[in-house]
């Protein structure tokens, strides 16, 4: 495995003496399924000495909240939209405003009764309508999340979008810490294949997740730390969360989406009840062409 993937426990102080600066590319606030407060994971981060790019569900308030605050901590303007078909789409502005025009314009209007899942636009209409925009574009978690197809590789894999659309992303989030190693090493091995920037985070909804996976750039701002994932020119340094941090993150969500309990059932009705009709009329049909003599 490339040394700029590195499955180990990240030393924050030893990274910061190398010349890097760590960020947490994938983390959840309050105001959408996470836990924390935006300013508990301001002053965490300041703490850890890390940064970290807010990317909560359908929704930008968090990030800023998290710019208005002025720490001093980089924050990189972000947001993950949970597709209509599925997969997560994590994308990542040079800007606040060029962030908030993409949000108002596309996704907010867009938004279902459960706010947290999927909205009405596809991975493929996110996509083209980001175009339009100075960002990067990354296929979180590819390969996930355990039997429901929220990741871009996972749904091509099935035959449910094109086999060249993840061509279509800059990067590919290669070490997930909700993934397994098997599924993080898949990713990396796809972003290779591919020739797609890295990107890393914890997917984490705790304040105890925050900068235990980070992505680093020896770049001294939001616009080179960018360019730098772009370019392949970052390391991803990590760990996994283990069974019982999952066991609580678990938890944790449950608390906020059972509000929305009904519209989140009807959601994954839409979704998934295509997909197993077709799946049981292949079966139907392999199983008649067997039993012809």
């Amino acid at each position: 495995m490339s040394r700029a993937v590195r499955f180990e426990s990240p030393d924050h102080a030893s990274l910061l003496l190398e010349g890097y600066s760590p960020v947490d590319m994938h983390f959840h606030t309050c105001h959408s399924d996470g836990s924390p407060t935006v300013r508990s994971v301001v002053k965490h981060a300041w703490k850890t000495g890390c940064g970290v790019a807010i990317t909560d569900h359908n929704t930008i308030s968090g990030v800023r909240e998290a710019v208005d605050m002025d720490s001093g901590v980089t924050i990189i303007p972000g947001i993950e939209i949970s597709s209509a078909d599925g997969p997560h789409i994590l994308i990542y502005f040079y800007s606040v405003k060029d962030l908030e025009h993409f949000y108002w314009r596309h996704i907010h209007e867009n938004k279902r009764k459960s706010p947290f899942l999927a909205i009405y636009l596809d991975s493929e209409a996110i996509i083209e309508r980001s175009r339009e925009y100075e960002c990067v574009r990354s296929a979180a978690h590819p390969y996930g999340y355990l039997m429901f197809n929220k990741g871009v590789q996972r749904c091509i894999d099935r035959c449910y979008l094109p086999p060249r659309f993840i061509e279509e992303f800059d990067a590919a989030e290669v070490l997930c810490g909700g993934m397994s190693r098997e599924m993080n090493m898949k990713a990396t091995e796809l972003a290779e294949d591919k020739s797609l920037g890295r990107t890393a985070g914890t997917d984490g909804h705790l304040l105890r997740d925050l900068g235990t996976v980070v992505t680093c750039s020896k770049a001294q701002d939001v616009d080179g730390f960018l360019q730098d994932v772009v370019k392949r020119r970052n390391i991803v340094v990590g760990k996994e969360k283990g069974m019982l941090l999952k066991g609580a993150t678990g938890a944790a969500l449950m608390t906020k989406y059972t509000p929305y309990a009904l519209p989140s059932l009807r959601i994954h009705y839409e979704q998934n009840m295509p997909r197993m009709t077709h799946a049981l009329r292949r079966w139907s049909h392999s199983q008649d062409r067997r039993e012809k003599p």
